[in-house]
């Protein structure tokens, strides 16, 4: 394979102009745009080659990252912020909510004990594992952030692709998803997966509780997102979803009822 093959294999295009980095489990995504290129999400530490190969793959480089806007600040999601930040002046965005976590990755809300919880499931371990190995406990925070509007309800981002913020909490309190109108494209981060790194399990789904602050929020607020009316729904863990929001909520709340 030649080291643009390789390149291209980095990433895989999930729709137009929208193309998915998957590593330990973990998914992120950049999104090209007339305007310039962004980042929903940043994965996990040992992702940095990686996204420079999809990069240099699409024919841009780190240089063009216009901003990196986070679903929500877990530290599986932050772990290229830091280093974008201070070395290539890459704007973090994030919703108030989650600022805290933003700056402090390993301290926030969560239901039920990760520990406690991975012994009583260990199907989820392989994952988790790979996840460390992948630079988990090792996420630096970001000092300066770039804060969502107070007024979410539709309200466009200023940065290039203009995503649309759907504030969605309950896995944790700033969780937004991020609807891209004219592409018809969903990222709903972790409000809904499509795996769930503690147990393994796949289909659409809300995370265990031992990563998501209130699951009843959670899936109350799926409403927020089922709004969109998306096509296609891209998860923050788990493969894309093509049978639209609708159809992924649905399946949500009726696995979270058996």
């Amino acid at each position: 394979m030649t080291q643009a093959e390789q390149r291209r294999a980095a990433f895989t295009t999930v729709a137009d102009g929208v193309h998915r980095i998957s590593e330990a489990y973990v998914n992120f995504y950049l999104v090209e745009s007339p305007d310039g290129l962004i980042l929903v999400d940043s994965g996990l530490p040992a992702s940095w080659k990686t996204l420079d190969d999809s990069i240099r793959g699409l024919g841009h480089s780190v240089d063009d990252i216009a901003a990196l806007v986070l679903t929500h600040a877990h530290f599986d999601h932050l772990g290229l912020a830091h280093r974008l930040h201070t070395e290539f002046g890459v704007p973090v965005w994030v919703h108030g909510g989650d600022s805290y976590i933003a700056r402090h990755p390993y301290r926030y809300r969560h239901e039920k004990s990760r520990f406690v919880f991975a012994l009583a499931h260990p199907g989820g371990l392989p994952v988790l594992a790979s996840m460390t190995k992948a630079g988990a406990l090792r996420v630096r925070g970001v000092d300066e952030l770039k804060l969502f509007p107070a007024e979410t309800g539709s309200t466009a981002l200023p940065v290039p692709g203009s995503p649309e913020v759907v504030f969605s909490p309950g896995h944790t309190a700033g969780h937004c998803g991020l609807y891209l109108r004219d592409r018809d494209v969903l990222f709903s981060g972790d409000a809904l997966v499509t795996l769930d790194p503690y147990t393994r399990r796949t289909g659409p789904r809300i995370v265990a509780g031992a990563a998501t602050m209130d699951s009843r929020q959670n899936l109350d607020t799926l409403t927020q997102l089922e709004q969109t009316g998306a096509s296609l729904v891209l998860p923050g863990h788990g493969e894309p979803w093509t049978g639209g929001i609708e159809e992924a909520v649905a399946a949500a709340r009726h696995q979270a009822e058996s």
